[in-house]
């Protein structure tokens, strides 16, 4: 039987007390977006409050499906019930199985974790069973519009300003069926990296769709043959077949699995063993939740799990915190070094600095939640909407 509670906005609230809310009852949902980005506030009963995040890019009309499709079945539910809630919404809104829906869903579940570790006094990777402590880092470039020389001359930088010994590259060009950014660049940038680096440091690339997979196959080659480590998304990542295809007939580590967001798909990846590296991306499955059940179903098939974190919002925030506690964490935490004259929007989002890397290593605070605080400045500049209950 349905509780008779409303949002603002008339949107009618769908769902009703379960057997896990045991917690105090969520009151409230606000987003705070532009384009690029959205804050989530969640407000208990007792006026307690956790931040999360929707998805990067087209974040306002993640917002708004957060409004419309998550907030109505988690409003008048229970904290300490967001395990049933997030397995509920997608049966809920089973019409609606795509990206969106998980996008906004990760909105809600990042906001309770940061609720729970402040009740709890904890940081969100001890509630997950890890703990405070550092993450080796790689410096992944998000860049193809820069020469192969460019390219080792700004890691060699990082190199030395920061410590990092792992690096990440793009070859080929995004989706873009065996064509490359331009005629030559991955046959170059690969030797390239590995000349400017020496040979004791970490070396992956990242494909983005890229390749058929006899084009992936000779790409692959050449990185094993410079000791490359980590192969990423090398075929058109709806493409399994051809991924698994690679997979089997390289050495290198093929890694993948960042735009997915379906569970089911995410069951046959790793079953058919489509990859070595699984890759979840926190905000694009759906939270915290979904990823660590990827990364135990990972875990039980002996694959390492290295999510994907391509920005630094705070999903990369996010990602340090479940590589503290997965069961089977890979090699190092992608740490994107593309500063704010390329992602502008990066600018001023967090009154405290979470993403200093020093020796190659990010730090995973002890302060309760995330430990991190949303700066008031670009919250009184966002779009603000709000959903919560008339009555409790």
């Amino acid at each position: 039987m349905s509780t008779p509670y409303s949002t603002s906005g008339a949107v009618p609230v769908r769902t009703a007390r379960g057997t896990d809310d045991t917690g105090p009852r969520i009151a409230k949902v606000e987003t705070f977006c532009t384009p690029l980005i959205g804050f989530v506030r969640v407000t208990a009963e007792d006026g307690t409050t956790g931040w999360g995040q929707v998805s990067t890019y087209n974040s306002d009309l993640t917002c708004e499906i957060l409004h419309r499709q998550v907030a109505p079945w988690a409003l008048g539910r229970g904290m300490d019930a967001l395990e049933e809630v997030t397995a509920e919404i997608p049966m809920r809104e089973h019409k609606f199985p795509g990206t969106y829906l998980r996008r906004a869903m990760a909105g809600l579940d990042t906001a309770v974790w940061d609720w729970r570790g402040k009740v709890a006094g904890k940081p969100v990777a001890e509630l997950l069973g890890g703990s405070a402590g550092p993450v080796r880092a790689y410096a992944s470039s998000m860049r193809r519009d820069i020469t192969p020389e460019d390219e080792a001359d700004r890691m060699q930088r990082l190199r030395d300003q920061h410590g990092f010994d792992a690096f990440k590259v793009r070859v080929g060009a995004e989706c873009g069926q065996d064509r490359d950014e331009w005629e030559g660049r991955t046959e170059a940038i690969i030797p390239a990296l590995r000349k400017a680096m020496g040979p004791d440091a970490a070396l992956l690339v990242d494909g983005n769709s890229g390749f058929s997979p006899s084009r992936a196959i000779e790409v692959g080659r050449m990185l094993e043959a410079s000791g490359y480590e980590h192969f990423e998304e090398p075929c058109p990542y709806w493409e399994q077949e051809q991924t698994a295809e690679v997979t089997r007939t390289l050495k290198i580590d093929v890694a993948g699995g960042e735009q997915d967001c379906d569970m089911q798909h995410w069951k046959r990846m790793i079953e058919n063993r489509v990859v070595d590296i699984i890759q979840p991306d926190i905000l694009y499955l759906g939270g915290m939740v979904r990823s660590m059940d990827v990364a135990r179903m990972g875990h039980a098939a002996g694959l390492p799990c290295t999510p994907h974190a391509a920005n630094l919002s705070l999903v990369t925030l996010f990602t340090m915190h479940l590589m503290r506690a997965v069961p089977n964490p890979g090699r190092y935490l992608e740490c994107s070094i593309e500063g704010d004259d390329y992602y502008p929007w990066q600018r001023g989002l967090f009154r405290n600095d979470p993403f200093t890397i020093s020796e190659g290593q990010a730090r995973v605070s002890d302060l309760p939640g995330w430990g991190v605080e949303i700066c008031p400045e670009w919250l009184s500049k966002s779009a603000y909407k709000c959903s919560e209950t008339d009555q409790l």
